[in-house]
């Protein structure tokens, strides 16, 4: 992932949760104040319905103004023209409440006209509430100067009540959160995974960069020792000289192959494409190939006429070089190759071959995976970096070839490049 990439994830991302924190936040408050609304409008229905059936009890006339007064969220004033029985109201205001399906805990008090203070009624509650909560009583300071009769009604369960309510958006919102919270770690792990992939990329192409100036002395020296005529009369110095031009090749391969994973994920490869006949091309790749066999042998099974494709000539051998050396490597003592060209239609089949020792179901999955090598068991004779096929699989990608492996264990392994003909216009 491009840090491009990365910044416009970040950028959308932080929009996003903008966005559910902005439309959570106008949808709660918008909630909570239709919710407090309804309440209220609940609540003054309640308290208008008991002051008519006082005054109807008290065959009074209802002030005409200013009957019920909210002081607070939770709080009302009800101004009324007749002196108020505490067991009357509490009767009432149960019976309204029930009405009203507003089954909260409530208290109330009563202004007392000899002493000129609120008396506290009582502690009423639908549910069972403890002795203590419904008997006590307690004085309250006045509240209005300029009413005679009135009393005062409390809910001080009111937001208790309204979140009640309101379980599904409380459930959603925190939900939004922790999908917030999960995305917020989220582009936490891959910005330090980014970190670290690139501080090891960097050490990987400063490593590989490094290896190539001694990897180049080393082939300058062990050529000028072959050429000196005291090495060539000499069978054993001859040998340790080859020795060394061997390995040098070998670490040379492989630094090569770690310099082009290493191009393929910074997306720099660009492929040169060019016109060439594939069947010589194939011819000779297996004759360099061969060179490296001390036992067994690749066999090349050509269609009988030329078959032009356009690709990148480069990579190409680069290709089919690794799927040999790898049908190779995890061969027997005696490895057999085999690459087979068919044509079907505007397609070039082309299947490499080996009776090696298989691969099952569960390692296919992760092939073509980075750095990853089949199991041989207790046998540690293969050597690499498991770069190899995640190089080809990328070639064949970028040209937009198909690859296929057909293996089973014990079986050996045929892997098929599915390659569009070059047709002129």
């Amino acid at each position: 992932m491009t840090n491009n990439m990365i910044r416009r994830l970040i950028v959308l991302g932080g929009l996003s949760i903008i966005g559910i924190i902005f439309a959570q936040s106008y949808w709660l408050l918008k909630t909570w104040d239709i919710k407090d609304k309804e309440f209220d409008q609940s609540v003054n229905i309640v308290l208008r319905n008991v002051t008519e059936r006082i005054s109807t009890f008290n065959k009074t006339i209802l002030p005409k103004t200013n009957i019920i007064q909210r002081k607070s969220s939770n709080y009302y004033v009800v101004n009324i023209n007749s002196a108020i029985e505490e067991k009357l109201l509490e009767r009432y205001l149960y019976d309204e409440l029930f009405k009203q399906s507003l089954r909260l805990d409530f208290e109330y008090a009563v202004y007392d006209c000899n002493t000129n203070e609120l008396v506290y009624g009582n502690y009423c509650s639908f549910d069972i509430v403890p002795e203590k909560e419904l008997n006590k009583k307690k004085k309250l300071k006045k509240f209005n100067d300029d009413l005679i009769y009135y009393f005062v009604v409390r809910f001080p369960t009111r937001e208790s009540f309204l979140l009640a309510n309101r379980n599904m958006t409380l459930t959603l919102m925190i939900l939004s959160i922790l999908a917030i919270v999960f995305f917020l770690y989220s582009m936490w792990v891959i910005m330090e995974q980014k970190r670290l992939s690139e501080l090891q990329k960097d050490f990987i192409n400063n490593m590989t960069h490094e290896f190539k100036t001694p990897i180049s002395s080393i082939k300058i020296a062990s050529d000028f020792l072959s050429n000196d005529n005291h090495i060539k009369n000499d069978i054993r110095l001859t040998k340790y000289v080859q020795i060394i031009r061997e390995q040098n090749q070998r670490l040379n391969d492989q630094v090569e192959k770690v310099l082009n994973v290493a191009r393929l994920e910074k997306d720099s490869i660009e492929l040169k494409k060019e016109i060439f006949e594939i069947n010589t091309t194939l011819q000779q790749i297996i004759n360099n190939e061969s060179l490296k066999l001390k036992t067994g042998n690749i066999t090349f099974v050509p269609i009988g006429y030329a078959i032009m494709i356009h690709a990148d000539k480069l990579h190409f051998v680069n290709v089919i070089a690794n799927m040999i050396d790898n049908a190779i490597k995890y061969s027997d003592e005696n490895p057999i190759v085999e690459i087979l060209l068919n044509e079907v239609q505007d397609n070039v089949l082309l299947t490499v071959k080996d009776n090696g020792v298989g691969i099952d179901n569960e390692s296919q999955k992760k092939l073509f995976d980075k750095f990853y090598r089949v199991s041989t068991g207790n046998v540690h004779n293969v050597k690499g970096f498991g770069l190899g096929l995640f190089y080809v699989k990328n070639i064949c990608n970028a040209h937009g070839w198909a690859l296929q492996v057909i293996s089973s264990p014990g079986q050996g392994s045929k892997f098929i490049i599915t390659i569009p003909k070059y047709i002129e216009a």
